[in-house]
């Protein structure tokens, strides 16, 4: 019984914190990002006061997660993360708030996002706001992550490209390989283990886990070097870089 009404209270705490969540997500495109611009006319201060807020507002809202009991979070190892400057950060990619809490440890962090979500009602104004990449140009994609690493973001990819299936074999994409090669940056890989699964790709939000999942996010060692780049070769470099990323996560993960 106890376990019964545990589980029904999840579902609730669930629903409510994604209403939360879409709710922010309307308040920052409505007011606070406006009201931002304001008083900041410089676009790339605009920019990093954006993301600023968003790292705090996704602080609050893994905070509440943590409080409505959804989630137990276990972050390892993270100080360094705190600190990052012009570093492209991988990840595995379980669960739909993956990118929610990597942002909210890292203060200064770009990502790379799908393109649906400039069209979204709830987060277009957000990814719009701070100027978050779109992946629907992939001739200008380098380039624009080149930029954000040299200002001193540090760019989150999930090589998967999307939220892996539980059960199924990893299977990365060659973009994050593509970008470390081309932009030569630092990187820092980072394992996301939620156990038992929870909001993944296989399942809707409500449908929870019979005990309170644990949401583990550990900073790994080691990574793969990326290799120097050769522009003649730089297609097969991240393709054979795409491939050890692959390996050491797998390794890593199990």
């Amino acid at each position: 019984m106890l376990a019964w009404c545990s589980k029904l209270w999840r579902i609730f705490a669930t629903g409510f914190c994604f209403s939360v969540f879409g709710f922010g997500g309307i308040l920052l495109s409505l007011i606070v990002f406006p009201m931002q611009r304001l008083f900041i006319r410089d676009i790339n201060k605009q920019k990093h006061l954006a993301r600023k807020t968003v790292h705090y507002g996704f602080k609050f809202f893994v905070g509440l997660m943590a409080l409505t009991g959804i989630f137990k979070f276990k972050l390892q190892q993270l100080e360094h993360l705190r600190g990052l400057e012009g570093t492209l950060v991988v990840a595995n990619h379980p669960s739909l708030i993956d990118v929610v809490v990597l942002i909210s440890i890292i203060p200064n962090a770009d990502c790379v996002v799908k393109a649906h979500l400039f069209s979204n009602p709830f987060i277009r104004g957000v990814v719009m706001g701070t100027g978050y990449i779109s992946n629907d140009k992939p001739d200008g994609l380098i380039e624009d992550c080149d930029k954000s690493l040299k200002a001193g973001n540090n760019l989150v990819v999930f090589p998967e490209g999307t939220r892996s299936v539980p059960g199924q074999k990893m299977s990365f994409q060659r973009g994050a390989a593509n970008i470390a090669v081309r932009c030569q940056a630092p990187i820092t890989a980072v394992s996301i283990d939620v156990n038992p699964s929870s909001l993944t790709k296989a399942e809707p939000w409500y449908n929870v886990p019979n005990t309170q999942p644990h949401f583990i996010v550990t900073e790994l060692d080691s990574a793969p070097q990326v290799p120097d780049l050769d522009q003649a070769h730089a297609s097969k470099q991240a393709r054979h870089y795409s491939a050890e990323l692959q390996v050491f996560f797998s390794q890593a993960l199990s």
